[in-house]
């Protein structure tokens, strides 16, 4: 156990880092659209029905059929959080759980979060908030913080410093829109996970570092995407035709392609028990946004201009002027194509990336409603911050690049974190959420509420905490970096590349 854990001593402290600041900041209460998946578990758990009648007052998510409410969306995430729920249902019904449930009912720190004309804190709302919680951090924070650790050990590729590799993990993880979701229950952050963990699975596999029985991995992993985020496929598809081509035995494609049926039969039985047809049209029945479903094909009108903008350079939710630091990663794939190898990874990346750009920007409903940053871009956002490796490795010894990267992700992390704790909700409808929303939400001391305020800290002070244990999980991996090795695992084909290049 000691030999393991000084093995993989940075990893640890990486995952820990990262699952810290997820999971200190719960889920937002009165969100529709992770209630509208919460109410499908707890209808699946405790009314052993996929009918949400009983809850969908807290949503205007949902599909209404044949006289009952469904909820309106993919239902993977819904279903990942079932033997979650389930396991902790029994354990919330003690007695000991239901006094903790109605002290934190009574907590002066919590309820100066409440709004004033609201209903306050009742026991059932703090219930809801309490399972929502739960099964945010176990099926999705616990797999972005793993994710970090991921792109970390992936970007071994480009022959990095163990210090640059742990600090594109961290921009990735705590400097871009993956942040705010990562302890959000949708679906977004979990697709992105299961998606990079199966491209890199691939990879391994492909150079013969992994058995191919890891191809059922895979398949699953991606055919539990295609049930969570329907865009997915676009980005299983570029995967799946490199698995295709990087693969020497080919009939493991076929292992995985059926390893990917039992999520697909879940949902297409879902479908019908709803609504007598194996295929997902949840959508067509969600009776609060008839008009923007019926637009073209389902809110899909083809790629327009003030989409794609808005989406990647407008100030309400572009995604570089919220995280210009990923600018870095389209710089990164310039590099990359230069250095003239891993060209077949760069490109589904490069797919990844621009699939998912051209896909949110033909959509008429592209801002997302109450969001950080543009979240439907959220599943490719690893496979762009992965152009980052390629960047440092090509240009990290060069000063201009060191203090644009400092500069830009300076701005990123400031920008990222002030939109996602300033205010009791994500940014709305605000011109600029920044200005408009954010930072005066954070000037009069309304911090989202997060595990600080279970020691009943209010305002900034409940993040004292959070603050204490970055300090010294930070240094330590500071020391721990400083001794590892800084050129371990060093890809020379791209560092020969880079020399060339360069």
């Amino acid at each position: 156990m000691i030999r393991i854990v000084r093995r993989f001593r940075v990893e640890i402290l990486l995952f820990l880092v990262l699952l810290a600041c997820y999971a200190y900041f719960p889920p937002r209460w009165a969100d529709w659209n992770q209630n509208s998946r919460l109410n499908l578990t707890l209808a699946i758990v405790d009314d052993r029905s996929f009918q949400i009648d009983r809850f969908v007052a807290n949503t205007g998510d949902y599909a209404k059929y044949n006289g009952h409410y469904y909820s309106d969306k993919a239902p993977g995430t819904s279903f990942l959080a079932v033997p979650v729920y389930a396991v902790v249902r029994p354990v919330l019904q003690t007695t000991p759980v239901q006094r903790f449930i109605e002290r934190l009912g009574s907590s002066a720190a919590f309820g100066e979060t409440l709004h004033p004309d609201g209903s306050g804190l009742a026991m059932e709302k703090v219930y809801f908030a309490l399972v929502l919680m739960i099964v945010s951090f176990a099926t999705v924070a616990v797999p972005s913080a793993l994710l970090g650790v991921v792109l970390y050990r992936f970007l071994e590729l480009f022959g990095l410093a163990t210090g640059w590799r742990v600090m594109v993990a961290l921009i990735y993880g705590l400097a871009t829109p993956a942040f705010p979701y990562s302890n959000a229950f949708v679906g977004h952050q979990q697709v992105a996970a299961m998606l990079f963990i199966a491209f890199w699975l691939v990879f391994l596999i492909g150079r013969q570092r992994l058995s191919p029985r890891w191809m059922l991995v895979v398949g699953f992993l991606l055919g539990w995407t295609l049930i969570t985020e329907y865009p997915a496929a676009l980005i299983v598809a570029g995967i799946g035709l490199y698995a295709l081509i990087v693969l020497s035995d080919r009939r493991w494609i076929v292992g995985a392609a059926l390893a990917g049926i039992p999520p697909l039969a879940l949902m297409m039985a879902y479908n019908y028990a709803i609504f007598g047809t194996v295929l997902p049209v949840g959508y067509k029945y969600s009776e609060l946004w008839q008009a923007e479903h019926q637009s073209g094909f389902m809110s899909l009108t083809g790629p327009n201009r003030e989409a794609l903008w808005g989406i990647t350079f407008g100030i309400h939710r572009g995604l570089f002027v919220l995280a210009p630091v990923l600018l870095t990663g389209l710089a990164g794939f310039v590099a990359w194509w230069r250095a003239g190898v891993y060209r077949r990874e760069l490109a589904v990346c490069i797919w990844a990336v621009v699939s998912f750009l051209l896909f949110n920007g033909s959509s008429v409903m592209w801002s997302g409603g109450f969001g950080v940053g543009p979240r439907y871009l959220v599943p490719m956002l690893p496979f762009l911050a992965f152009g980052m490796g390629a960047f440092l490795a090509m240009w990290g010894t060069r000063w201009r690049a060191r203090v644009a990267l400092v500069i830009t992700g300076s701005w990123s992390l400031l920008n990222v974190w002030a939109q996602t704790i300033g205010g009791q909700s994500f940014p709305q409808y605000q011109p600029n959420p920044l200005l408009d929303y954010s930072l005066p939400e954070l000037a009069a001391g309304n911090v989202a509420r997060n595990l600080g305020m279970a020691l009943n800290l209010s305002g900034w002070a409940s993040l004292l905490p959070l603050a204490l244990f970055l300090a010294v999980s930070i240094t330590v991996l500071f020391f721990v970096i400083r001794g590892s090795g800084m050129t371990e695992h060093a890809d020379q084909p791209f560092m020969r590349a880079q020399g060339v290049a360069g």
